[in-house]
């Protein structure tokens, strides 16, 4: 439609369309705090927002064993520990 789209993860039922950025930023920032206010008055619980939400460095994955094996045999070749490798892996994603 060549129209800017914007979106907020906190609230994904959310979005504003423009013809430019700025007006689509613009419109978001608008509704998403009346929605805030909203949520307010009624009581609802206003979602922290991700940029300060703390996080603890943890997660666990799941994978298959053959890519486990392959990921510590590279790690090992690289003379580096399997977490180094898999966080290097992510930074560069």
């Amino acid at each position: 439609d060549q129209e800017y789209v914007a979106i907020v993860l906190e609230f994904p039922s959310l979005s504003w369309l423009a013809p430019e950025r700025s007006e689509a930023e613009a419109g978001l920032v608008s509704l998403v705090a009346e929605v805030i206010e909203d949520m307010s008055e009624s009581g609802e619980e206003i979602p922290v927002p991700l940029g300060i939400r703390t996080y603890s460095g943890k997660f666990n994955v799941r994978t298959s064993p053959s890519l486990h094996r392959a990921l510590a045999i590279k790690a090992k070749a690289e003379g580096v520990s399997l977490n180094t490798l898999i966080n290097q892996k992510l930074a560069s994603a």
